[in-house]
């Protein structure tokens, strides 16, 4: 007979709280006056992917610029050079993407090797040339590097 008193003590107990709980989100529609509406508006998304030095070159931003391997070149008509790069990004993924959005910058696929040690693509454009490198290093970082260069004889 104890447990039964128990028993009807604790489901009451949960059930008035379950009610409760419910209640605690509703307003009297009488007293909420003239209360401005919050509209949230949604945060503008952080960018996936940025350029860099080199202006049609999009790089994911999951990759941060090591500057003590990195050296370009700028002039206010052309940039030449070796960006670095490393971040924790999945080979086959950063193969994708660089597949991807060259192609829409109008780079065109010269040639790509792709290997279990290194991925090399090499895109070309009327002027110039990319070649992008990309493997795995320590700590499961992968490390990317862009070269741009000018093509000997297009002017």
């Amino acid at each position: 007979m104890r447990s039964i008193k128990f028993f009807f003590v604790i489901v009451s107990i949960s059930f008035l709280g379950l009610i409760l709980s419910g209640c605690v989100g509703i307003t009297n529609p009488r007293t909420d006056t003239a209360k401005p509406s919050s509209v949230q508006t949604p945060k503008p998304s952080e960018p996936t992917a940025v350029y860099y030095e080199f202006e049609d070159v999009l790089v994911p931003t999951e990759l941060s610029i090591v500057n003590t391997k990195t050296m370009v070149i700028s002039t206010p008509d052309f940039a030449s050079g070796v960006l670095t790069l490393e971040g924790r990004v999945e080979k086959n993924s950063l193969f994708t993407f660089f597949m991807n959005n060259m192609m829409k910058d109008n780079w065109a696929l010269e040639s790509s090797i792709k290997s279990p040690g290194v991925t090399i693509l090499v895109f070309k454009k009327a002027t110039r040339c990319a070649v992008i490198t990309f493997q795995d290093t320590q700590f499961n970082n992968t490390s990317v590097q862009i070269g741009v260069a000018p093509i000997i004889g297009s002017n």
